[in-house]
């Protein structure tokens, strides 16, 4: 059932990404909101103007930014063993790629006084580019997660239907009205927070209440290095109502609330909709924090949650007329399926606490470049 229905929707995910730049534009003579941008930019070829006589870049703008294709495709395969691995942090480090490694940050802020508008729109462009990242690379995981039976289809569901509303609000309501230096400083601090979280939930007292998560870790990683089978272990529902959603992990039962689900999915994904990422680095602390589930259970199941909320919020943005570098965009895919590929089967291997330690240190020192960067024009390094 988890291989069937993950299968799908990882095909209608792909068939979205080939179709969408086919979409009918309401308006064939009317300017888009990318024309009517950099129509409003000086012309010439400083900081913050467009070049008509140069080649087009970055959005097919006139003189604009040349992003290494190479290094975007490796960097995607990063991307997608990180998201596949931990089910977390792909969309964090799609924003890495897209702000700091390609250029596109600074590029952004050469418009920030020249041409406010078509600052606000490659910012946007690049919250749906890290989320056509994300989309793709939780589609893949929730394949391979599910024939592990390390996915709870029915806590994934939930979480993702809680997150659809969230999602249409958020691009409704921020398309177009966020600056780059602020989309970089709000991005940095959440990160940094949940990494601070992270961090408790590693000392004795925060790791009290984990009882039976940890024991099914230790039997999961024990299995693994016996070479054994996990998925007769795996995950098995005991109970399914509205009210009550039971299952079972390597020899331990976790029980929660649907209810509880849908809200906590309602609040993650109105973050990580705003900072344009998937939300996984939200869930899985949500899933192993709140609802207590062992790492290895929880990266599988934000990969599904992840992939709900990432179809209605792409098709918001876009819908209103964000543009993604859509060359740019399938070189990536490329890149984030065969990292997806590789975690879940690699990632096994990997203590839990090792995990958990290697999402830690990626939340500190991205939270807070960012929040330097963002809010007081400062970089750690450079």
């Amino acid at each position: 059932m988890y291989r069937k229905f993950a299968v799908y929707v990882c095909i209608l995910f792909l068939a979205a990404a080939m179709l969408a730049p086919l979409m009918p534009v309401p308006n064939a003579h009317a300017q888009t909101p990318l024309e009517k941008a950099i129509a409003q930019a000086p012309q010439g070829t400083g900081k913050g103007q467009v070049d008509p006589s140069a080649p087009a870049g970055y959005l097919g703008i006139p003189g604009g930014l040349q992003v290494n294709l190479a290094l975007a495709f490796i960097w995607a395969v990063w991307v997608g063993w990180v998201f596949s691995t931990v089910g977390a942090f792909g969309g964090i480090m799609a924003g890495v790629g897209h702000i700091s490694v390609f250029g596109l940050g600074d590029y952004a802020k050469t418009f920030k006084d020249t041409t406010p508008a078509l600052n606000k729109f490659i910012t946007d462009s690049i919250r749906v580019s890290n989320q056509w990242l994300v989309g793709l690379s939780a589609a893949v995981s929730s394949v391979n997660y599910g024939k592990q039976k390390r996915l709870i289809l029915p806590l994934g569901i939930t979480l993702g239907l809680g997150s659809l509303l969230a999602a249409f609000l958020v691009a409704y309501t921020t398309m177009g009205k966020l600056k780059f230096s602020q989309y970089q400083g709000w991005f940095g601090l959440i990160v940094f927070v949940i990494g601070g979280f992270m961090v408790y939930e590693m000392t004795p007292r925060g790791a009290s209440k984990k009882k039976r998560a940890k024991d099914a870790a230790k039997a999961f990683e024990a299995t693994v290095k016996q070479k054994g089978d996990i998925a007769q272990q795996g995950v098995k529902t005991s109970k399914l109502n509205l009210t009550r959603i039971e299952i079972t992990f390597f020899g331990q039962t976790f029980g929660f609330s649907p209810v509880w689900a849908f809200v906590g999915g309602f609040f993650i994904s109105a973050i990580s909709s705003f900072i344009g990422v998937g939300g996984g680095f939200l869930y899985v602390p949500f899933l192993t924090s709140v609802v207590g589930l062992p790492m290895f259970v929880a990266a599988g199941t934000s990969a599904l949650a992840v992939l709900i909320s990432m179809v209605l919020s792409i098709f918001n943005f876009m819908i209103k007329g964000v543009t993604v570098d859509w060359f740019l965009i399938l070189v990536e895919l490329v890149g984030i399926f065969i990292g997806s590929m590789i975690g879940p089967r690699t990632g096994k291997y990997i203590p839990e606490k090792g995990l958990k330690w290697f999402f830690i240190v990626l939340a500190a020192y991205v939270g807070l470049d960012y929040i330097l960067q963002g809010f007081f024009g400062i970089r750690m390094i450079g």
